[in-house]
């Protein structure tokens, strides 16, 4: 696809001149006669590059340098100008301009630019693009919330990671425990060392023991050889100890002694193993109960709960229905070869209005089954599973003071105003890239935020 490029200029000789050599060499030309069409043509438009004349009517080049940067901070913008003085020049670079060419110029000159002008652009925006997948692979993954509840978590994450202290996360199955220890081990000062997941419910006792522990050759029927268990693996790093409270109390004792001592033995061995190993723990049961109903070592619980991070239901946290919907569906367009862009308002009540008991897990199950079956490019609502619409049918009866549309209307606008909300502050403020990034086309989402009266400097 041709670089699009806009040439800014009030002399109608200079920008046809331009129009022609740029046209010759293959790239697609708008055209504005001063500053302020050229803004209007950028709110509505994307382009590559633009090319502007320093000195003209209504808005100068050097204004119009300024109001791009302030919405995007990688288009390369090329100056020119007849009034050449250092000063000027100086003050062009200083706000931004990729280059500064006095006029008159050489056609071969303004070439080179151009085409150096768009190859910088094109690395830049692709490292940024590979620094932000790099960023969301090893940052916080698929952990998405604008709720008050999940910044709270996001902060305490960003403070107990660096730490080597203990970590007891808690929350109901599907609440996204793993990724919450995912995220603090890839932000601590063990991220380059493994991070060693364990689930507790899934092994029976001897099992799970020889698991975490290892064993020596004939410690039990089928110990061929030695083999080193997960605590071994994980030396350095961190361990994950899903569902905790599934251990038996003699696989608890051993845990805490890991915990006091940092060491353990090998099932069948006799020498002490020391190992260096950050262990956070998740669990789904009530461990305090647990406590009382002699199931759960209180002294193990204290040993694990030094940073409680508590997990809220979705149910808990509506206000992230929206987002996560949409993440999910980006998702699961790229593995099925989709092409679906919208999820209807008929779908979006319809998810805010069931309670969610498998949480995010339920959720991703049921925007993968919508994505399946969905056709053309809006999720429409009889794809969901039909236990989510029987889950919902309380929904409409709404407050008694609004009808059922004006209900809809709050709603939708309410899922909207979050969502670009998310969108804008992940983009930092800058409208283009936030455009990009929830795949928008500029203009109409700087009429959406004008609708919403969302201000993007609010976000910078």
């Amino acid at each position: 696809m041709p670089a699009k490029i806009l040439v800014v200029d009030d002399e109608a000789k200079m920008r046809r001149v331009l129009q022609m050599m740029l046209e010759e060499n293959g790239y697609k030309v708008d055209l504005a006669g001063d500053g302020e069409k050229a803004s209007n043509k950028i709110k509505q438009s994307d382009f590559d590059l633009v090319i502007t004349d320093m000195k003209m009517p209504k808005k100068s080049g050097l204004k119009l340098l300024r109001e791009i940067r302030k919405v995007d901070e990688e288009l390369p913008v090329i100056v020119m100008t007849a009034y050449g003085t250092v000063p000027t020049a100086i003050e062009a670079m200083r706000a931004g301009a990729y280059d500064y060419i006095l006029k008159p110029f050489d056609l071969e000159e303004m070439k080179a630019v151009v085409k150096k002008a768009l190859a910088v652009e094109k690395l830049l925006r692709r490292s940024r693009y590979l620094q932000e997948e790099l960023e969301a692979k090893y940052q916080f993954e698929d952990i998405v919330g604008k709720s008050i509840k999940m910044q709270e978590v996001f902060k305490l994450i960003s403070q107990v990671a660096p730490t080597k202290s203990t970590v007891l996360i808690s929350g109901e199955s599907g609440t996204g425990k793993e990724l919450i220890a995912r995220a603090i081990h890839f932000h601590s000062p063990r991220e380059k060392e493994p991070l060693i997941v364990v689930n507790c419910a899934a092994l029976p006792e001897t099992l799970l023991e020889s698991a975490l522990f290892g064993h020596v050759k004939g410690a039990f029927t089928g110990a061929h050889r030695d083999r080193r268990g997960k605590f071994e693996l994980a030396d350095g790093g961190t361990i994950f100890l899903d569902e905790v409270g599934a251990m038996s109390l003699n696989l608890q004792a051993k845990l805490l002694r890991v915990l006091q001592e940092k060491e353990f033995e090998r099932v069948g061995g006799t020498g002490s193993i020391p190992v260096d190993v950050r262990i956070i723990a998740a669990t789904n049961k009530d461990l305090k109960k647990a406590i009382e109903e002699k199931t759960f070592r209180e002294d193990l619980y204290y040993r694990l709960n030094v940073i409680p991070v508590y997990l809220p239901p979705l149910r808990e946290r509506k206000d992230d229905i929206p987002l996560l919907a949409y993440h999910f569906l980006r998702r699961y367009n790229q593995e099925l070869k989709k092409n679906i862009k919208e999820i209807s308002p008929e779908t979006l009540e319809l998810m805010a209005a069931y309670n969610w008991p498998g949480n995010i897990r339920e959720l991703e199950n049921a925007i993968e089954r919508a994505v399946v079956l969905g056709k053309g490019e809006c999720l429409a609502a009889n794809t969901l599973p039909l236990s989510l619409a029987n889950g919902s049918a309380s929904f409409r009866k709404t407050d008694d003071n609004l009808s059922y549309q004006e209900a809809k209307k709050e709603v939708l606008q309410s899922f909207e105003k979050r969502f670009l909300s998310k969108v804008l502050s992940k983009a930092r403020g800058n409208v283009s890239r936030a455009a990009r990034l929830a795949r928008l086309d500029r203009k109409n989402l700087y009429q959406k935020m004008k609708e919403l009266n969302i201000n993007p400097k609010d976000y910078q």
